[in-house]
């Protein structure tokens, strides 16, 4: 609270590469993506869950985790969380830049993409009815042209009621959903 350091807070030696995305768990458990490959010389390829106290949580089992970058993760209200990125497969299995992970760290099956963005996803905000806003410099999603910036219902699927007409002329880095 009052800016110094919290010595509770021991990550040992920590992460080898960059964080790029920090949420935190209603338990207080801390979900972080990157580009790092190792946690204290464990390896947690580009997505890892802390403890409160900066230990790794070993219940969180990503197998071999995304293959590139993780810039985005959002956590749903039931726990499961949602990662954005630059990767093409999770734990070996092909997915496209955005993806639903299970509370253990494995993929959830049941979320749909199809092929996904077109390219990398620089951010992914969860609605309060559980529809996802996810932005970057896009051009498609799921061979959809949608321009940067989309909506996707629970499952993955595209919103096709969320119409940004000609859409974005530029990089999205980041969305935030309002109260409304």
């Amino acid at each position: 609270v009052d800016g110094t350091l919290d010595n509770s807070f021991n990550p040992g030696t920590g992460l080898d590469d960059v964080v790029r995305s920090i949420s935190i768990q209603s338990d207080g458990k801390i979900i972080i993506g990157g580009d790092f490959n190792f946690f204290n010389g464990i390896s947690r390829r580009k997505i890892a869950r802390l403890n409160a106290d900066g230990t790794l949580d070993g219940t969180f089992n990503p197998g071999t985790g995304a293959n590139w970058i993780v810039y985005d993760t959002a956590i749903q209200s039931d726990g499961k969380i949602i990662i954005g990125g630059d990767f093409v497969n999770y734990n070996g299995t092909a997915i496209n830049r955005i993806a639903r992970l299970n509370t253990n760290g494995s993929l959830d099956g049941t979320f749909n993409p199809g092929t996904g963005p077109s390219s990398q996803v620089n951010t992914a905000s969860i609605q309060s009815d559980g529809k996802i806003i996810i932005a970057s410099s896009f051009y498609t999603y799921d061979g959809t042209v949608t321009n940067g910036i989309c909506r996707l219902n629970s499952n993955g699927t595209l919103d096709s009621t969320f119409n940004v007409g000609t859409g974005i002329n530029a990089q999205i880095l980041t969305t935030s959903i309002q109260s409304d």
